[in-house]
């Protein structure tokens, strides 16, 4: 049986963290800062854990993540 790919489109945009939530990097924040408000772009910083319902997508495409 051959091994299961991960897709390299989630593996480069999504960790799983130690209790098997999905962590991902903040959007709009490429380009277009000049248009965005202070507010959006200092909320914008960091990481964000994504709900339940689009973690379990994201882990259907990563066969050896953490499944907790």
């Amino acid at each position: 049986m051959p091994k299961m790919k991960t897709k390299s489109a989630v593996k480069k945009r999504f960790k799983i963290t130690a209790t098997g939530k999905v962590k991902v990097t903040q959007a709009g924040k490429r380009h277009g800062m000049i248009k965005r408000s202070n507010k959006f772009i200092r909320d914008a910083r960091g990481t964000a854990v994504l709900c339940d319902a689009d973690a379990k997508i994201v882990k259907q495409f990563m066969p050896y993540g953490n499944k907790k």
